[in-house]
């Protein structure tokens, strides 16, 4: 396997830069290890890493840089969102962040339709600030929420609506872009910013630049030299998009903008196969649709609720007016053979087919069995018309070298994405994969195509551009490169004279043998390694903005700082794995810092494209950074809230520990020694637990020693599970659910040790705080104990109804998420040898979810109120809301919760030093809905720590759904 990664330079030199830069510059100038792994990689199968990374402010910091690093000899590479997927992000040298300082829409003129846009704004700025004149940007790639106008006009992106606005160069106007060497250039039409020479070289070569391309709409490969042909207006702008940041530094843009379609209509239809689908394709673009996207099955989820078939085209048509678009969509449809088709004009249903598309990025990196697939060669482009035939070609050569890959793409323009199952960890796998590149190269110009079709070369297909373009071509590539960067420091390496497509790979610095690590990680065969490879950088968790009920990532949306995101956080264990740039291993200061503002909401789990799980990586690095070592105060106050709750109960102090802690003085010392947040109101305990009212509470029994005959046929038994929370803190919300379980017919009872109340035993309890503190062995103690106190219910008794299939489990009714959450993951994955931990979890129920399986004919009072709240974040992760919403709307509570997370995230919110984290995450959603509510409105909250946010920054009187059903229903 080769491998290029470089020695460490000279400190000297590293020394003498850093001065000369901080001296120079006046935006960051960041050498430390952080910074440096955060941009070791992009979205791609590369890793380089860089000195450092600069922040410029504006265009004469970038001039700065450009200076110091020519006097010195050092590489420069151009970096925004970091979500290219050919390594042309990544470099050895100073890296420039351009999303810090220089991301703004700096003017929008409706009456010209341009916008004149600095290199690091996210796309989706620029489409709101045109929106409010009716118009857009025209291209659009899946990484809307994140991408960069600089990385975009770098990679010439293109994305879902080409076919009807084309590709990123047909909509820049005029650049401004620093050299090499300093010279202050304005590209555009008419030779316009052409460095000295270029026209000449040009006058020269004209034959070959009117032959030596190819003509297909998606052609992204090389450097568009054709485009300064005289015929073409010698457009030196549009020579530079796609140039990948070799040639010169764009430091602000004008862009075109086309009118928005006021409204839009979206026809899904069905094929049998995607080269059907792909056939298909051209004869829709007479139509002149917005779109014509295609996915196969394999990227598809069970639940996708699309028409009936194995691959689709998501066809978007607009008009003036919802009839005018849908007529167009439904003549689209009987235009086309279809197997089954589906038009949408409904704007949510319309965003939640399109999620599907645009996350098959992601998606597409895991195959149906599991296994990984990676990019590489997800971008090839030929003429719509061979697109048919050359996915035939394409799938026999994957057949040929054993491979499997899950095409999707632009099929309007020809266009191909795929991940292949490359093994990208052996020297055997590595060499497959450069003898599957080959042959690729040659099938995709075979039919008339090119290498890239939307995200450039870089370094997984320069090397191959000969095949392409042949060697008059690529001298003439290499003398523009020399004419514009002369000592070649513009990303060096990227489409001339190229590192090789084997060099360089991310996943040759990571462990070879698996990581002695404490979860299981059953979906990625129990290694740590592979679990931390599951963030493949398309960044989704940088998006600034959630819709709907998404909550990833709400410490980024906070600082806008990639450690806090979740592919940073990822990038970070990542180097810490490698060990060469973060080298103290789980001792590392940097992952810590990093991962101390992740709240461990888990919304990665299910927002994040490829389930990468930040808040269990999390969890088992506090378990290493810390084993044998002292722990921060609050890991012991509130990672042994159980325990002390208990001891209050036993000891029957709960009304002099209110007492004390309404004092000032003793509050403010209590804080102080727990670590936590002096800003923070320490909760009240319960005067009465839960089980202790359970005890005085009539006409319920407890739940047999030996289960098995009543479980026998269908059961009314639900097991109501203590969790600490409801036992300690808000009892009330354990007496309102057993009030409309048993209401609803349901026989309830709670989870007892040997027959007596929670209250008089060890107590069971799912481990939550002391998993979120990383404190794992102590977890795994409490969790096989409360397995052991469950034991009558959870022992494989054999059902008498067969004589070979185990007694079910009742269903266990967890009213805390966090707490239903953690018995559904945590215990399992941190006792997977343990078979009792899989039937616990798959006994697990939300309160909805026992009303709605084990009651389902019965009807919940009417309320007829709006309700205003937020999912807890846990629930929207792992189990899903989807029972609540059904019971909402039959007891008449209207209305959607908010996404995102509440901020206090159990422990996260009372940590010393998280307050204002904390509070800004519930000012993102949760807070504005609650005020904005109608008087009437129900603030529902289900979660402990979600009612507590609440309570000390509202005046709100929030309500778990069982408080609420439980007020309305008849006296009893």
């Amino acid at each position: 396997m080769t491998d290029t990664h470089r020695a460490p330079p000279h400190p000297a030199l590293t020394r003498e830069l850093t001065a000369a830069l901080a001296t120079t510059v006046r935006g960051e100038v960041a050498f430390d290890a952080t910074a440096r792994a955060l941009t070791t990689m992009d979205a791609s199968n590369y890793r380089r890493v860089p000195l450092g990374v600069v922040a410029p402010r504006d265009a004469d910091d970038v001039a700065a840089t450009l200076s110091v690093c020519a006097g010195l000899g050092v590489p420069v590479v151009a970096r925004s969102g970091g979500t290219s997927i050919a390594g042309q992000a990544t470099g050895t040298g100073v890296v420039l962040d351009f999303t810090r300082h220089m991301n703004r829409v700096e003017s929008l003129d409706p009456g010209t339709r341009t916008a004149v846009v600095q290199p690091g704004v996210v796309l989706d700025r620029l489409q709101e600030a045109a929106a409010l004149h009716g118009l857009r940007f025209g291209p659009d790639p899946s990484t809307h929420s994140r991408c960069t106008l600089g990385g975009m006009i770098g990679n010439n992106s293109c994305g879902s609506h080409s076919v009807a606005w084309g590709t990123t160069a047909d909509n820049v106007r005029e650049l401004s872009v620093l050299t090499a060497r300093g010279e202050r250039l304005r590209p555009g039409p008419g030779w316009a910013g052409a460095p000295d020479g270029l026209r000449t070289l040009v006058e020269q070569e004209l034959k070959t630049l009117r032959t030596g391309f190819p003509t297909l709409p998606r052609r992204i490969s090389g450097y568009a030299l054709d485009a300064l042909l005289p015929e073409r207006g010698a457009d030196v702008a549009r020579l530079l998009c796609g140039s990948e940041g070799t040639l010169g530094i764009v430091t602000e843009a004008v862009v075109r903008l086309v009118e928005a379609p006021r409204a839009r209509a979206l026809a899904v239809l069905a094929h049998p196969d995607e080269s059907a689908a792909a056939e298909a394709a051209p004869g829709l673009l007479p139509h002149g649709p917005l779109t014509v996207e295609g996915m196969a099955a394999d990227l598809v989820p069970p639940d996708a609720a699309l028409p009936r078939g194995g691959a689709w085209l998501f066809v978007e048509t607009g008009g003036d007016t919802e009839a005018e678009a849908r007529a167009r969509a439904e003549a689209i449809v009987r235009a086309a053979d279809v197997t089954d088709s589906l038009v949408v004009t409904d704007p949510a249903a319309q965003r939640a087919l399109w999620r599907i598309r645009e996350d098959a990025s992601g998606t597409a990196t895991r195959m149906p069995d599991g296994t990984e697939a990676w990019p590489g060669w997800e971008d090839c482009a030929v003429p719509p018309a061979r697109l048919g035939a050359y996915l035939r070609d394409f799938r026999g050569l994957l057949t040929s070298h054993g491979l499997r890959g899950a095409p999707y793409g632009h099929f309007g323009d020809g266009c191909v994405h795929v991940r292949i199952d490359f093994d990208l960890l052996t020297p055997a796998g590595v060499g497959r994969f450069r003898r599957f590149s080959e042959e690729l190269a040659e099938l995709v110009v075979s039919h008339g195509g090119s290498l890239s079709g939307e995200h450039g070369d870089g370094q997984a297909r320069a090397e191959l551009l000969p095949k392409m373009y042949g060697p008059r071509v690529i001298g003439l590539f290499e003398r523009v490169k020399d004419l514009w960067d002369p000592d070649g420091l513009l990303n060096p390496g990227m489409l001339t004279r190229p590192h090789r497509l084997d060099e360089n790979l991310r996943f040759a610095v990571l462990p070879r043998e698996p990581v002695d690590v404490e979860f299981g990680y059953p979906a990625d065969g129990g290694d740590f390694s592979a679990a931390v490879r599951r963030c493949v950088g398309v960044a989704k968790c940088r998006t600034t903005t959630t819709t709907g009920s998404s909550v990833m990532c709400p410490s980024f949306r906070v600082t806008g700082e990639e450690e806090h995101s979740t592919r940073g956080r990822a990038r970070l264990l990542h180097e810490m794995l490698a060990g060469e740039v973060i080298t103290d291993g789980w001792r590392s200061t940097e992952v810590r810092d990093a991962l101390d503002l992740c709240l461990s909401c888990k919304g990665c789990r299910s927002d994040c494209p490829v389930g990468v799980d930040m808040a269990t990586y999390k969890a088992e690095f506090l378990h290493h950074h810390y084993e044998g070592r002292r722990r921060p105060a609050a890991h012991y106050a509130m990672g042994w809230l159980p325990l002390w709750l208990r001891l209050v109960d036993r000891t029957r102090t709960a009304r002099p520990v209110n007492f004390l802690s309404s004092l000032r003085p003793l509050a403010a010392l209590a804080r102080r020694l727990g670590g936590i947040a002096p800003e923070r109101d320490i909760p009240r305990v319960a005067g009465e637990t839960f089980s202790r009212w359970w005890a005085r509470h009539g006409g319920t029994r407890p739940v047999p020693a030996e289960p098995a005959a009543e479980a026998a046929g269908p059961t009314t038994t639900v097991v109501l599970w203590p969790d600490t929370f409801t036992e300690h803190l808000s009892p009330s919300v354990g007496k309102a659910a057993v009030r409309v379980l048993e209401a609803a017919g349901l026989n309830v009872t709670p989870v007892t040790a040997g027959g007596r109340p929670t209250s008089r035993g060890p107590g069971v309890c799912c481990g939550l705080t002391y998993v979120s503190t990383g404190q794992l062995d102590r977890a795994r103690t409490v969790l096989r104990r409360t397995l052991d106190l469950m034991a009558p219910l959870l022992d494989p008794l054999l059902d008498p109804a067969s004589a070979s299939e185990p007694a079910p489990v009742p269903p266990v009714v967890v009213l805390e998420p966090s707490c239903a959450a953690a018995l559904r993951t945590d215990l399992p994955e941190l006792l997977p040898d343990d078979p009792r931990a899989g039937r616990l979890a798959a006994a697990v129920v939300t309160f909805a979810e026992a009303l709605e399986r084990h009651a389902p004919h019965w009807t919940p009072p009417r309320l007829d109120r709006p309700v205003v709240g937020q999912t807890h974040c846990h629930q929207h992760a792992v189990l899903g809301d989807a029972a609540d919403r059904r019971l909402r709307e039959a007891a008449g509570l209207t209305g959607t919760l908010a996404g995102g997370c509440c901020g206090l995230a159990g422990n996260f919110g009372f940590e010393e030093g998280h307050f204002e984290v904390s509070k800004a995450c519930a000012e993102e959603h949760l807070l504005p809905a609650v005020r904005e509510a109608p008087d009437d409105a129900v603030v529902l909250a289900d979660g402990f720590s979600c009612r507590t946010q609440l309570h000390q920054l509202t005046e709100a009187r929030p309500q778990h759904l069982a408080e609420t059903l439980a007020a309305a229903l008849p006296p009893p």
